[in-house]
């Protein structure tokens, strides 16, 4: 705390004062902290402690979207300061502004108290995902930022070795699943948008007084890819079921009955404001999504076997792989 403190007070415009620092109870990847200071309060997010998946919690790389996406439609904490001297506290860090906001884990919104104002919620998801797809890349300096190629082929390649470098023991339908994504691979439409990589309810801010999203968060998967990679995760998240993981689902919930919109009726949303006309390989995209997240969670769980996990809840995520993979299982085959 103490050389973090004196670093800041040479690297950070207005930082005076004590320091104190507490560590959001959120965030399997990256460990996030606010920082309260006699000149007001910030977020400090880092690298985990321990050996690291190449390429893996690239704070560095989120810093850089952060700042790019300051002055678009997309809603983000403005980004300060990245310091990329692991001297000073261990681990590459950045900080970021403090957004006083609420962020909601339960994806039925049970503390939301009518069905309009969810259904706005929903909405509004659906129209930063749109906004953020239609970011004009070189304009804000990220023309960069993602390699040329079929995106889902890239993406396949680096989680299935992820994976596989995070394997603790051999799962039979994590294995086919990688196999069917490898053989049903859609050619390459060439469309090419900023994407989130882990677009979901917990991820967004919401003003605490209307359902506006004020920011978006978790940018460490985002990059240059397939805008469809991260409407079918969200919907994803609208096949998964009640209580998986840390993760909660709506796919044994009575969405109609709550005034949440079914997957249809989102992508119809989405589709609206994108300006697409239809989805051709649609499960292959929800396919995908499991198998990725898939991967993400054995990653958390390899690091908790390691001890080196961000989140107390990481041993629990590596119980989600297994379920994860026979839903997609399930998907492909119908």
């Amino acid at each position: 705390m103490a050389a973090l403190q004196t670093y800041l007070q040479q690297h950070l415009d207005g930082f005076s004062g004590s320091l104190s620092a507490n560590k959001f109870s959120g965030g399997q990847s990256n460990p996030t902290f606010k920082l309260t200071t006699d000149s007001g309060n910030y977020v400090l997010r880092k690298q985990p402690p321990g050996k690291l998946l190449k390429s893996a919690h690239a704070v560095d790389r989120e810093f850089k979207v952060i700042r790019a996406l300051q002055n678009t439609k997309v809603p983000v904490a403005n980004a300060f300061h990245l310091c990329e001297d692991p001297s000073v506290i261990g681990s590459l860090f950045y900080i970021m502004e403090f957004v006083d906001g609420e962020v909601y884990w339960d994806s039925s919104l049970p503390e939301i108290k009518n069905n309009q104002t969810r259904s706005e919620m929903y909405q509004q998801m659906s129209q930063v995902l749109a906004d953020l797809h239609s970011v004009d890349i070189s304009a804000v300096g990220l023309s960069d930022y993602g390699k040329p190629g079929n995106y889902f082929e890239r993406q396949l390649s680096r989680w299935s070795g992820q994976y596989k470098l995070s394997e603790i023991k051999p799962i039979i339908e994590m294995d086919e699943l990688i196999r069917w994504l490898t053989q049903n691979m859609p050619a390459d439409d060439g469309r090419v948008a900023l994407v989130h990589g882990d677009y979901r309810l917990d991820n967004l801010m919401f003003a605490k007084n209307k359902p506006e999203i004020i920011a978006v968060l978790d940018w460490e998967l985002s990059t240059l890819g397939h805008p469809l990679a991260d409407l079918a995760y969200q919907c994803m998240q609208l096949r998964l079921p009640s209580h998986i993981g840390h993760s909660s689902g709506l796919g044994d919930i009575d969405r109609h009955a709550l005034g949440i919109p079914s997957e249809q009726e989102f992508v119809a949303s989405y589709c609206q404001r994108a300006g697409i006309d239809s989805i051709p390989n649609w499960n292959f995209y929800l396919a995908f999504s499991f198998f990725r997240l898939g991967a993400i969670a054995q990653g958390v769980a390899k690091r908790a076997q390691e001890g080196n996990a961000s989140s107390s809840q990481a041993s629990k995520v590596g119980a989600m792989v297994p379920p994860l993979a026979k839903m997609a299982i399930e998907l492909i085959k119908t």
